[in-house]
């Protein structure tokens, strides 16, 4: 009997350590817990070489005998190639007469393009060409946008399991610094798949202007000219003076102060 009791209790405290009542369980809700699992960091795949991102630009200037037919020749490439005239500036000066456009090209009529824009020049001043590899930065930028919409989803599971105010709080908060960078990742890769998928071109071409060649000048202009330079220079003279009156009354009163007091020296 004295050996059995013990056992008898020894049972009864294993049994009650190995049953837990339901209301005692606790929701860890602590946002340290939430990780991505180690495997999720890495990179997926390594791109082949259809799968690069390459970034391609280029810069042209040459002369033109006809910027006129030349920009139209460049309109009618670009409409060909699918490109787009994103910017188009002229300038014109006592030396020459240019012209710049920027343009946007699909990166697979790159080289169709600058071809097609060579034939009818006989040399450029620039031919500019670059290329410039993003796969890698596309690809992290990729897997990191991935990896932050899973634990987004993770968040927003937690969210509906917590029961108490702070932990809603503060998984909320977690949750909107999480989805601030999923909009930051996602413009970024916005950003290089344009870069990528449109190439940027820009395009100078400009004619000499001979010297001589300005527009004459009659006679007659010139003196109307000179009569209205005169008139808005005595304008500026009148203007000035009225700037400075105070101090011409002063020097007048003193010149009339001092010329008396040398005549009453005469006088004496």
């Amino acid at each position: 009997m004295k050996t059995t009791l013990p056992f008898l209790i020894f049972l009864l405290f294993c049994f009650s350590a190995c049953t837990k009542h339901p209301s005692e369980e606790t929701y860890d809700s602590k946002i340290s817990s939430v990780r991505l699992p180690a495997s999720d960091l890495k990179k997926d795949k390594v791109a082949s070489d259809s799968d690069k991102k390459i970034i391609r630009n280029a810069n042209l200037k040459f002369q033109s005998e006809n910027p006129e037919e030349t920009y139209l020749q460049i309109g009618k490439t670009a409409k060909k190639c699918n490109a787009i005239i994103e910017n188009d500036n002229q300038e014109k000066s006592d030396s020459e007469i240019s012209r710049t456009l920027i343009i946007r090209v699909p990166s697979q009529n790159f080289e169709p393009f600058l071809s097609e824009i060579g034939k009818g020049v006989a040399y450029f001043d620039t031919r500019e060409i670059t290329s410039s590899d993003v796969t890698e930065q596309y690809i992290d930028s990729e897997t990191r946008l991935k990896n932050k919409r899973v634990l987004e989803t993770r968040y927003l599971e937690l969210l509906k399991k917590a029961g108490k105010v702070s932990e809603i709080l503060e998984i909320e908060k977690e949750l909107s610094d999480v989805r601030e960078e999923i909009e930051s990742k996602e413009a970024q890769l916005k950003y290089l798949q344009s870069q990528v998928s449109m190439s940027a071109i820009t395009i100078s071409f400009y004619k000499p202007v001979a010297h001589g060649n300005g527009v004459t000048i009659s006679y007659g202009s010139k003196m109307w000219n000179a009569v209205a330079e005169g008139f808005y220079g005595f304008s500026g003279f009148l203007l000035g003076l009225l700037y400075i009156w105070p101090f011409i009354t002063i020097l007048v009163v003193l010149f009339f102060v001092f010329r008396k007091k040398l005549r009453r020296r005469k006088t004496l």
